[in-house]
């Protein structure tokens, strides 16, 4: 089907562009999902599951992320005991100065 779109205006050109973009969309889903389907019966004929061979954390909700919780304080500001930090991230200013006034980090450590 050879279409002449020299001879299409504005509003049946971007039609067009709209209807190929579909038809692309549907193409790459089908391929996916025949991909798809050749492994899994790849894994049936194998005997094996799908979380054997990519662990158990694989093939599940896509931009699921772990959480990283809450962690433990290191270091206690001698100054104010209510000032800590994870030791992760950038550095707050108390601890700089401790630094700088000569402590150690082993100094503030809890």
């Amino acid at each position: 089907m050879a279409i002449d779109i020299k001879s299409l205006n504005q509003s049946q050109l971007n039609d067009l562009i709209q209807k190929a973009q579909l038809r692309q969309d549907e193409l790459r889903k089908e391929k996916v999902t025949k991909a798809r389907e050749k492994v899994h019966a790849l894994l049936k004929a194998e005997g094996v599951s799908f979380e054997d061979v990519f662990g158990a954390g694989a093939g599940g909700v896509r931009g699921k992320r772990r959480g990283t919780g809450v962690v433990a304080p290191k270091y206690r500001n001698p100054a104010d005991p209510e000032q800590t930090w994870s030791g992760r991230g950038k550095r707050p200013r108390w601890f700089n100065e401790a630094l700088k006034a000569g402590k150690k980090e082993k100094d503030l450590a809890i």
